[in-house]
């Protein structure tokens, strides 16, 4: 429900009740979050359970930390608050006490600026399309207003030990024109921010090649260009 400008989840609530609430105020997450396990799992596991878990390809979480999610830790003792990306200490490791549980995930409602322009998208690479784990998981949140990058908050999976935000590319864009020339420079910032890990899924070097090349597809998608991803594909346009 909404409280106060923001949407607030409950940890219980299911992947799919929670990504239909995501989706009705974010419309371009919709694909995202069909790709989210797969339907068995969205109607019966908990974004919750995804958040606490606290798994490094855990879907959810950069999502939420793009979003600039907050979570409420809830005891006896009362509540406490917290950014989603400051819970987590390491591998499977967190802040929650052995009194607490995760009681709700708080997500800022997104605001109408005149003259603004807000883009966001949450891309999943791995190799199966559907009903598959991450390999690279990056969403990126920006707001550009008069050709200049205002705001912006970027988290990524699959690429170190916990879900981490990109504080090092933000800083790279912020405050820059919204150009190629800024994208490319933000590409390398990227590429070189984390130490992804070689395993079954993918290699320490694709991880990092494909970070660099999904914040170039969301240039570009910002640009209005057409054709590079599977939903704006179609064999007919190519008949």
């Amino acid at each position: 429900e909404a409280q106060n400008g923001h949407l607030v989840i409950g940890a219980a609530a299911s992947l799919h009740d929670a990504f239909a609430a995501l989706v009705q105020r974010w419309p371009e997450l919709s694909t995202f979050a069909t790709r989210f396990a797969g339907l068995p799992v969205r109607n019966s596991g908990t974004l919750g359970g995804n958040v606490a878990n606290g798994s490094p390809i855990g879907d959810s979480m950069p999502l939420l930390i793009a979003l600039g999610g907050r979570i409420v830790l809830a005891s006896l003792r009362g509540q406490r608050e917290m950014a989603l990306e400051d819970f987590y200490t390491g591998y499977r490791q967190n802040l929650l006490a052995p009194d607490e549980v995760l009681a709700f995930i708080k997500l800022p409602l997104p605001a109408t600026t005149t003259g603004a322009q807000s883009l966001l998208r949450a891309y999943k690479i791995s190799k199966r399309y559907d009903d598959d784990i991450s390999a690279v998981c990056l969403a990126l949140n920006l707001c550009v207003a008069d050709g200049v990058v205002k705001a912006v908050s970027i988290g990524a999976g699959g690429v170190a030990a916990t879900p981490v935000r990109a504080v090092q590319t933000e800083a790279a864009l912020l405050g820059q024109p919204w150009t190629q020339a800024s994208v490319q420079a933000a590409m390398a910032t990227l590429r070189a921010e984390f130490e992804p890990i070689s395993d079954m899924r993918a290699s320490s070097g694709y991880r990092r090649q494909v970070l660099g090349q999904l914040l170039q597809r969301f240039w570009l998608e910002s640009q209005g260009v057409q054709h590079i991803n599977l939903e704006s594909f179609k064999l007919e346009a190519l008949a």
